[in-house]
């Protein structure tokens, strides 16, 4: 009996199925799956196994490269800044009487302003504001609580160490630098002051974490002196106000210092911060709720 013989496959009845294969890797494409690579796949009869061998190390690190994802767009808050400084370059200044009756409202609105970061003395104080470098205070103050219900002194910070001091912050970006300042500073203040915080610009900027602004923190919240921390809020509001212009935050403060009545110099900086955390956002700056609306000299404001 004679054996059948199946009958070849028309080109024409081989176009759908390639096309259904098409009609899958679209699919695959907008489920967010990629199709299956030539490489994944076993290597046919005419191809050689050389063909189908992993790339070389110097290939695959370029691959890699060409897939890599874009470098992201600068934050938005770092936009808002730079321009904010570059518009700031070019408003007239404000007068003497502008300033004295900006200062009035805000005194007016908010007689006592304290700071965000929790803390109960000097040293808790000086440790929140090395922790608050890229963070928010709301972040902060919930890693602050544990760390703080561990170890409130420098003896006790210290005796934790840099582990244990990062097991509590893990949460704050920069944890594990932070960590290793906040146990050195803690460990230099039973050196070197006693176990005690410096009231002291030039020793406090000595210990690890400590900067201008922090200092100008430390010694305005717990030494009551009219000092100006200049952070990204309020180098935004100078700026884009006309208050006090400046390219860098020490321009900014120099310049608050210069021209800020001295009756108003304790509690300027909050004021201003808080303004520029709450009021004159970054991205979306209230202006309809401003206290100053009208003496600021910013172009883009929205009344």
């Amino acid at each position: 009996m004679p054996q059948k013989t199946k009958a070849p496959v028309p080109a024409s009845a081989r176009k759908p199925a390639r096309a259904a294969a098409a009609g899958v890797d679209a699919a695959q494409a907008k489920a967010g799956k990629a199709p299956a690579s030539p490489a994944q796949a076993k290597p046919s009869k005419g191809v050689s196994r050389k063909a189908a061998a992993p790339l070389p190390a110097t290939g695959r690190a370029k691959a890699a490269a060409l897939a890599a994802p874009p470098k992201p767009a600068p934050r938005r808050r770092a936009v808002a800044n730079a321009e904010a400084a570059a518009y700031g370059r070019t408003l007239a200044a404000w007068s003497h009487a502008e300033i004295v009756e900006a200062f009035t409202r805000f005194e007016a609105a908010d007689p006592e302003p304290k700071g965000e970061l929790e803390h109960s003395d000097p040293f808790t104080l000086l440790v929140a504001v090395v922790l608050s470098a890229q963070a928010t205070d709301a972040g902060v103050n919930k890693a602050t609580r544990g760390l703080f219900a561990a170890a409130s002194t420098p003896a006790a910070m210290a005796a934790l160490g840099e582990e244990g001091i990062a097991r509590h912050i893990r949460t704050l970006g920069l944890f594990k630098g932070k960590a290793k300042n906040v146990a050195e500073l803690s460990r230099l203040l039973l050196a070197r002051h006693g176990g005690q915080v410096p009231h002291d610009r030039e020793a406090l900027e000595a210990l690890p974490g400590v900067g201008r602004k922090t200092a100008n923190v430390v010694l305005n919240i717990a030494f009551g002196e009219p000092t100006i921390a200049v952070d990204t809020h309020l180098f935004r509001v100078a700026n884009r106000t006309g208050l006090a212009p400046g390219a860098t935050p020490l321009a900014v403060e120099e310049g608050l210092e210069a021209r800020i009545p001295d009756r108003f110099k304790l509690h300027a900086h909050h004021w201003l911060i808080l303004h520029g955390r709450y009021i004159c956002k970054a991205r979306q700056p209230e202006c309809r709720r401003c206290l100053i609306a009208d003496l600021c000299r910013w172009p883009e404001k929205i009344i």
